[in-house]
Parts: structure tokens; sequence; C-alpha cells
């Protein structure tokens, strides 16, 4: 039970934070965060959550690590279930809470409400199979980033930070290409709250990629860099 607990508010917090960076702060007029700021907001969550009840639960905060983490060899297929119901529920419990103080503001409008997308609703444009591969690519890459950092031959204590900036920068590649998941919980969390109806359409996209990525990473990392 403590694990799950600490999986849903490790997920609530992420898409609180990150997202939530996104809607509230980032496109204000002279003072809004901007890209960056969205980018470091999505790598802090991680980082503050992972120090705060990563100790409990592992941190996973989000479907494809943990399921990258049972390929890999770090975590037990037995327990995936329990994580998934977890940070799916944390993730729409904080949707619901954006939504909630969002629409609190005069003339509010939801617009893409921090969703990913492809196509006409990718941030600059790019193509279901761009986004496909960058989602893939990065999920991958931050999976051996996850290991790495987690191994017994790490410097222990480091690993908050050295995923909380791979996270970082994993968004400053992509928020252009698909407004960032690597996390379907992330995605899953937004999605039913935009204008329109298009990012629910979308969200198989959001599954699939990272999902295939995280086990592409965990499979990589286990066959040719794990220290034995």
């Amino acid at each position: 039970m403590k694990k799950v607990s600490a999986e849903f508010f490790g997920t609530f917090w992420l898409v609180f934070g990150g997202c939530g960076s996104a809607i509230y702060a980032a496109g204000i007029a002279d003072v809004g965060i901007g890209f960056l700021g969205v980018a470091l907001a999505f790598g802090l969550t991680v980082l503050t959550m992972a120090y705060a009840v990563g100790g409990i639960s592992g941190g996973h905060f989000n479907p494809a690590v943990s399921i990258g983490l049972v390929f890999g060899g770090r975590f037990s297929a037995k327990e995936l279930p329990a994580y998934i119901i977890a940070q799916v529920v944390g993730g729409l419990a904080a949707g619901v809470m954006l939504y909630l103080i969002a629409s609190g503001q005069e003339g509010f409008a939801a617009g893409g409400f921090a969703a990913n997308g492809y196509g006409e609703h990718s941030p600059g444009g790019y193509s279901m199979v761009s986004v496909l591969i960058a989602e893939m690519l990065l999920t991958a890459m931050f999976l051996i980033i996850i290991l790495g950092s987690t191994a017994k031959s790490a410097s222990a204590g480091f690993a908050p930070i050295a995923i909380g900036l791979g996270l970082t920068l994993i968004h400053l590649i992509s928020i252009p290409i698909s407004n960032t998941s690597v996390n379907p919980a992330r995605s899953t969390a937004v999605a039913f709250f935009a204008d329109g109806g298009w990012a629910v359409g979308q969200l198989w996209m959001f599954w699939v990629a990272p999902i295939a990525g995280a086990a592409i990473g965990g499979i990589i990392y286990k066959a040719l860099l794990e220290t034995k």
C-alpha cells in the first residue's frame, strides 16, 4: 500500500507541477517561463519526488518506466498492474485539480491543455512518424539513464539528480515535436480536458511509443551496459 501511495503522489506531483507550469505560467506575456521553464519544471518534479518517496516505491511515476524496468530486470512484473493503476489515477487526479484551478480564471478556455499531439496538434507541426520515433528514442534513453544512475556501481544518492536533469533535457528536445510525453500517465492525465477531443483520439501514440521505447531501453541496458 505504501508503494502504491508513493507512486500515486509522485505521479500526481509530476503532472501537477509539469503540466501546471505549461498551463498556468508558460504563455504569460513578458514574464512567462516558456519551453525552458516547462522543461525544468518536469525535471524538478521527478527530482523532488524521487528524493521524497523514491525510497518507498523506487520512484517510477510513469507506466513506461515501470515496464522498462521489468525488461531491464530491476522490477517484478507481478507488481506492474498496481503501479500502473496508481500512476494513471494519480495523474488523472492532478489533471482534475489543474482543470478546476484553471477554470476559475475569467475567460478560461482549455485549448490544448498541455496535451500531447502529432500532425496539426504537434507544436512544431511534426508528423505521426516523427513523433513516434522521437517518443520511442527519448524514452529508451530515459530508461538507460535511470538504469545506469541507479546501478550498484553508480554514486549513491545522485540518481534523482541525473534522472531529473535527463527528463529536463528530454523536454528541451521534444516539446516542439510532441509537447513531450515519454509517460503514458502524463498524457492520459490531461487528454480528456483538451478542447475538441483530438487529444483522446491521439492518446494511443503516447502509450504505444513510450512503452515500446522503454522496453527497448531496458533490453539494451541489460544486454550491453549492465555490469555484473
